[in-house]
């Protein structure tokens, strides 16, 4: 075990948020944290379940004394999303994460922490493996697959669970008890195309955006970052016409959930546009720089030849997908009503995909009114339509509504109170909590989500607190405890 790491306490919980760290577990690659779970609650002799959607849950019974009490279920999700600087070799399906302590952060070398939501699923194997916490009936529900579509939670059946209370440990920032999030929905357009062989004389080009600083679509929406998709189109649609430019390759972003960080373009133009060409590029991207000094101090803007290119798409084709990526919203669409300072709509273009007669738009659409979601789909579709192509709408996840009346959000605050001398908030969070999906199928469920700080999720900046986290574990037990 790491030595920073082996001296950090609580013990037990950071010894099995190490042991994740070491096994590779991005999204569609989790089989090996599967079988690591359930050989835990196999050791301990445990029921252990695994059903046909890759969800894990074991059930423990209630410590002595403590039989009476509701059930609760802990619950939170095996994979990690896998971003990493573009300086950083790493296989995420291979690789262990290198886990380093900087003053009171724990972070990665390079590469996402996975703390989302690996701390959540450590502090559930320390209760499932300690003999001194005291709880009641007690389910632990580990679900595959909720980085990228929420499916796990989605093929949950209505009769798998037993419990009343469900604690979801997968919020990021401590002494704030969630009792909402939004729900989502993803848009997907694709179209086909037929390549065209470029005329002789042009000159092929890769320019890339790189640097930003990414982050979660979600809690990280209103901050401001920049979106690679987006300033790579700015400078394509601003030279298209006046460079005469072939859009050859277009590869950008990677995850729906996390704001783009990087995309790239292999383009070209006339021999005798070359050097206007560069220096059109240059000022675009210096004015670009200068604009966003603040929100991305290290965005880099590059131009470089590229001899790959042979083929582009067609006139009518390109000028179509360049209109359509210069209107596609990216952002904040507006902010709660109810609750000041939350997100209410926001959406995500995520990745843009040219190559081989495709092409490829996913954005991830957030709202926590229903309604809005819905709009902000009707405005995808319509951008697909003057594409000439199709919005696929699939993924479609609800909100999860606040309860201010749930008696457990009352039991956490007298809680927190009486263990920290001060008063928890009580918030909702701009991101898809499965909290909503797992309560649309118990709806007699009383949930609440909490968890320690972690700063920059779905990013290589991913970092969490330390002294956070034993707060976060001193709430858990506490609260477990008293749940009579």
């Amino acid at each position: 075990m790491n030595d920073q790491i082996s001296k950090l306490t609580p013990q037990s919980l950071w010894h099995h948020f190490y042991q994740l760290t070491q096994i590779p577990r991005p999204s569609h690659h989790e089989a090996a944290v599967q079988a690591h779970v359930m050989q835990l609650g196999e050791r301990l002799g445990l029921q252990t379940i695994r059903d046909d959607n890759d969800n894990i849950l074991i059930r423990k019974p209630a410590t002595p004394g403590m039989e009476g009490a509701p059930g609760v279920i802990l619950q939170g999700h095996l994979d990690m999303v896998p971003q990493a600087n573009a300086d950083t070799s790493h296989d995420f399906t291979r690789d262990p994460i290198r886990v380093k302590v900087e003053s009171d952060w724990v972070k990665a070398e390079g590469t996402t922490l996975g703390a989302d939501n690996g701390i959540g699923v450590a502090a559930a194997l320390a209760v499932l493996e300690s003999r001194q916490i005291k709880h009641g009936p007690l389910e632990a529900l580990f679900t595959s697959n909720e980085e990228d579509g929420m499916t796990g939670a989605f093929g949950i059946q209505p009769d798998l669970l037993q419990g009343r209370i469900l604690l979801n440990m997968d919020s990021e920032d401590e002494g704030v008890l969630c009792i909402g999030c939004a729900g989502g929905a993803n848009a997907n357009i694709t179209l086909d195309y037929t390549p065209e062989t470029l005329a002789p004389g042009m000159m092929g080009y890769t320019l890339s955006v790189r640097g930003l600083k990414g982050g979660h679509s979600g809690v990280d929406i209103h901050r401001g970052r920049g979106n690679a998709n987006k300033l790579l189109f700015r400078m394509l649609a601003g030279s298209a016409e006046q460079f005469n430019l072939k859009l050859c390759r277009v590869t950008g972003g990677n995850m729906r959930n996390a704001i783009p960080r990087e995309a790239v373009a292999i383009v070209a133009v006339a021999g005798s546009d070359a050097n206007a060409f560069r220096q059109y590029i240059n000022e675009s991207g210096r004015l670009i720089k200068a604009e966003m000094a603040d929100a991305e101090p290290e965005l880099a803007i590059e131009l470089s030849p590229d001899d790959t290119a042979n083929s582009s798409l067609p006139e009518k084709r390109q000028l179509a997908l360049l209109d359509c990526l210069t209107v596609m919203p990216h952002g904040v669409i507006r902010m709660s009503d109810a609750m000041p300072g939350l997100v209410e709509t926001s959406t995500n273009l995520a990745i843009v995909r040219v190559a081989d007669g495709l092409i490829e738009i996913k954005s991830l659409l957030r709202s926590s009114v229903d309604s809005a979601r819905d709009e902000l789909t009707a405005v995808h579709q319509s951008l697909a339509r003057l594409l000439g192509a199709k919005a696929v709408i699939d993924g479609i996840y609800p909100g999860w509504k606040p309860n201010m009346e749930s008696p457990l959000l009352k039991t956490m605050c007298r809680t927190y109170q009486e263990i920290f001398d001060a008063s928890a908030e009580i918030g909702a969070i701009h991101a898809g909590l499965e909290c909503g999906i797992i309560g649309g199928k118990y709806r007699k469920l009383d949930m609440i989500s909490f968890g320690p700080t972690i700063r920059y999720p779905h990013s290589p900046d991913e970092c969490m607190h330390i002294p956070s986290v034993q707060r976060f574990w001193d709430l858990l037990v506490a609260t477990l405890s008293r749940l009579d």
